[in-house]
């Protein structure tokens, strides 16, 4: 019997041929946690006195959730992880380095590793042709410390995309429409592993928004095959090296397999409090909602790609009057990219402020927080109940196009009216 992606990548690292259902301990490739949960992986450490990591270099510590710091109480937490990586040699990102997710897709992720991290959104590094999963601050501190961890080895369901997106539809759309058909917790547990000609010909930045929602209806892991564009997106950033082509076996088992006509879909919106409450953007539920906020950033849709394609969109054009415009790179690498574009100029112009590099505005700490019964459409993985920071706050998650064309109307709006070709 073949294998399937997480079986594959966890069988070469237990030694042993695995199945799903199975639990096993595996070496770690790489550990990671930010300002939020870094605090109790460096408390669980110390209590079960693990003083010295088994592999310093590969445990890193983000400070991007707090960033830079909106209280006293999270810059001491800050302290607390830049003595601890003093004391251990772990490595530390700075504020304004950026979100931990994006910078291990740039510098550390790679196919064929196992990658675990005290945050949900690790499954992000599963475009690379990793096994990213997020796990709690206490298995962080066993894996930094140890150097392993224990998994069960998860079920795979297959996502078969065929077809061309159509103009104005993109990996958000796709992954919106995914998680409102099986539900948030349709794929619990799961390894959701995404293939098909769409997935074959879709450029990096975009499968990186796949993987990272997979945690949204409940997946371990979301998984692509690597390939050409795996190894374009290594040489990039100098790593080519690290590329190696990993596909799941043809006669692999699946749980359960998914097919979707990738031309048939359309621009999707999540409303308010789930990520499954999902609609086209043409919904009456939907379309002209007012907006008081737009947020383009996060790990899901910060990226060059993401800023670029705003930027496009909004050209020429002001800001419609009642609605802020939030821009946060996902990385220092982005935000550099973008200034040496003019694209931060450009949306200046358009009236858009532009945040320090980190999550922020996305989980609610600061620098976009919302009042009381204000809107926000955001191209975030979340809209959970003050998700955004305040419980009596409203958000919708949407892709960069269509709060482009939000932002110019001042309430959720179809980008496909005046499309002008793509932007990749």
């Amino acid at each position: 019997m073949g294998r399937t992606l997480a079986e594959k990548i966890i069988s070469e690292h237990a030694g042993q041929d695995v199945a799903a259902g199975q639990i096993v301990v595996v070496p770690v490739d790489l550990a990671y946690v930010q300002d939020g949960t870094g605090p109790l992986t460096v408390s669980a450490c110390e209590k079960m006195k693990l003083e010295r990591l088994a592999n310093p270099s590969r445990c890193l510590l983000f400070l991007d959730h707090s960033a830079p710091c909106s209280r006293m109480e999270l810059a001491t937490d800050h302290v607390r992880l830049r003595n601890f990586a003093a004391k251990t040699g772990a490595v530390i990102y700075e504020v304004g380095d950026g979100v931990c997710h994006q910078i291990v897709a740039e510098q550390y992720a790679a196919p064929g590793m196992i990658i675990v991290g005290a945050d949900s959104h690790t499954c992000t590094g599963g475009a690379l042709g990793a096994l990213a999963t997020g796990m709690g601050s206490t298995d962080i501190a066993v894996a930094m410390g140890l150097g392993k961890t224990w998994l069960r080895v998860p079920e795979t369901y297959r996502i078969n995309v065929a077809g061309r997106l159509p103009a104005g539809v993109f990996a958000k759309d796709l992954i919106l429409y995914l998680i409102g058909s099986i539900g948030a917790d349709g794929a619990t547990y799961k390894a959701i592993e995404f293939a098909g000609e769409t997935i074959e010909k879709m450029p990096m930045h975009e499968r990186l928004v796949l993987s990272n929602m997979a945690v949204e209806a409940g997946a371990k892991c979301g998984i692509i095959r690597a390939d050409e564009i795996t190894r374009e997106h290594l040489k990039h950033y100098g790593r080519e090296d690290a590329f190696r082509e990993i596909a799941p076996d043809p006669d692999a088992a699946y749980e359960r397999a998914i097919d979707v006509d990738a031309a048939q879909l359309a621009p999707m919106v999540a409303r308010p409090h789930t990520v499954d409450n999902t609609c086209r953007v043409d919904d009456p539920d939907v379309a002209g909602t007012e907006i008081n906020q737009v947020f383009l950033g996060s790990c899901t849709n910060g990226r060059l790609e993401d800023i670029r394609l705003f930027a496009k969109l909004v050209e020429g054009k002001t800001r419609h009057p009642r609605t802020r415009v939030l821009v946060t790179a996902a990385s220092r690498d982005v935000y550099r990219r973008c200034l040496r574009e003019g694209l931060f100029e450009q949306l200046n112009d358009f009236g858009a402020t532009i945040n320090t590099p980190g999550c922020g505005p996305c989980c609610g700490v600061h620098a976009g927080i919302l009042g009381d019964g204000e809107v926000c459409l955001a191209t975030t993985n979340r809209n959970f109940k003050a998700r955004m920071g305040n419980p009596r706050s409203f958000v919708y998650l949407a892709s960069p196009a269509t709060c482009a064309a939000s932002a110019l109307t001042g309430c959720i709006s179809d980008p496909r009216g005046g499309w002008s070709g793509t932007t990749d």
